[in-house]
């Protein structure tokens, strides 16, 4: 009978306390630009509170001053609803309806794969692909959150593009 032992040493670092690499950081910055180009800059940012997600934050802050301007919440559950298979696009329509207010047009989450993708194609209603630091551009007709969520249900969102880093839209 085979016996598997497994053992974190002490200094290694959980992956959610796990910092943001330089290429990370590099991204960081070409995306936000990029959504400023755009003219995509959020009203509300609803994040996870994972540290490379916080640091991803602060360097688009940085850069681009509409996003400094922005409301921010993190969000423990953005950390952990990724990995719950299909529950991501209903857990954001619940935040995005709990923090936002009718006056809010834009709104920016961030959080991890899988769920992320998962999302982004429940709204769209088309397969999408997110690696590191995408964003998918998904807007919904309505005269509050609530309505737009309503009216276009599931797979009514326009995918307008994504998002990277090296490439354009």
């Amino acid at each position: 009978m085979p016996i598997v032992v497994g053992k974190i040493a002490p200094s290694e670092v959980l992956d959610h306390d796990r910092p943001l690499t330089k290429n990370g950081r590099e991204d960081a910055i070409k995306v936000s630009q990029k959504l400023q180009l755009l003219g995509w800059i959020p009203e509300l940012i609803l994040s996870s509170d994972s540290r490379r997600t916080r640091e991803t934050l602060n360097i688009m802050r940085k850069e681009v001053r509409g996003f400094l301007e922005a409301e921010v919440h993190f969000l423990s559950s953005f950390y952990s609803v990724a990995a719950m298979d299909g529950q991501t696009a209903e857990h954001l329509r619940q935040a995005i309806s709990e923090y936002s207010t009718d006056e809010i047009l834009t709104v920016m989450c961030m959080g991890h794969n899988k769920g992320w993708e998962e999302a982004a194609s429940t709204f769209s209603g088309v397969s999408v692909e997110l690696k590191t630091c995408n964003a998918a551009l998904l807007e919904a007709a309505g005269k509050t959150w609530e309505e737009a969520f309503a009216l276009a249900g599931i797979g009514g969102w326009k995918l307008h593009g994504i998002v990277k880093p090296d490439a354009g839209l």
